[in-house]
């Protein structure tokens, strides 16, 4: 099976009206579209139109093939063509589009699943800044702090963790931010599912960026 791209829309990078004292979610900046038609994701829905995961497009193509597509959302981004027809002799296309909602696929509407905690996600959720000295690192001179470390009953959850350099997780060494007299510039906070779907995805179409930002969470985040 060969596949022809049509034109692809690369957001901007910025979400407006992030409270203060919140690290936005880094979102994708404009770049050259992906070279690998493998890079692109489309967005999956349940039947109610709540997010689930992005998916690739062979996996949207066997969802149209076996007609198990509800509804879509957004123009048609990928053409893929399939085989040709002996009795007519035309190549069978599907038309693609940004945000699929699946039959059969329903999420409790109660729940929100918790993002995997990595240090992939949680790196991207901090924007790559170490929350002690304020300073930005490649992924590679970065680590994981246990705000409340986990010699002191801390625990290994979202809300306790936060990108740090070396320097400054060697300097604040098994104690509190108080203690070490080292304040946190922004409260940790778990991503809403919304939130981790806008972090994996570094091409994200248009389309799919409207639709996630107008589901983003509303709460507010303070400074410590």
């Amino acid at each position: 099976m060969e596949s022809d791209r049509a034109q692809l829309r690369v957001i901007p990078t910025g979400i407006p009206g992030i409270p203060d004292g919140a690290v936005a979610p880094v979102l994708p900046a404009p770049h050259s579209l992906p070279h690998r038609l493998d890079s692109v994701r489309l967005l999956s829905l349940d039947a109610h139109g709540r997010a689930l995961n992005w998916i690739s497009w062979q996996d949207a193509a066997c969802l149209y093939a076996r007609e198990a597509v509800a509804w879509t959302l957004g123009d048609p981004c990928l053409s893929v063509h399939g085989g040709i027809s002996r009795l007519t002799g035309a190549r069978s296309t599907l038309d693609l589009h940004p945000i699929i909602a699946a039959r059969g696929q329903v999420r409790p509407q109660a729940l929100d699943p918790t993002p995997a905690l990595t240090n992939a996600s949680l790196f991207a959720r901090d924007q790559y800044l170490c929350m002690y000295c304020g300073k930005g690192y490649a992924r590679q001179l970065l680590t994981r702090d246990h705000v409340v470390p986990l010699s002191r009953g801390g625990r290994d959850i979202w809300e306790n963790v936060v990108c740090a350099c070396f320097q400054c997780n060697s300097r604040k060494g098994g104690r509190t931010p108080q203690q070490a007299a080292m304040p946190l510039l922004a409260v940790p906070y778990r991503p809403s599912w919304i939130e981790h779907l806008i972090l994996s995805n570094r091409n994200i179409l248009a389309d799919q960026m409207a639709f996630l930002r107008s589901h983003l969470p509303r709460r507010k985040r303070g400074r410590q």
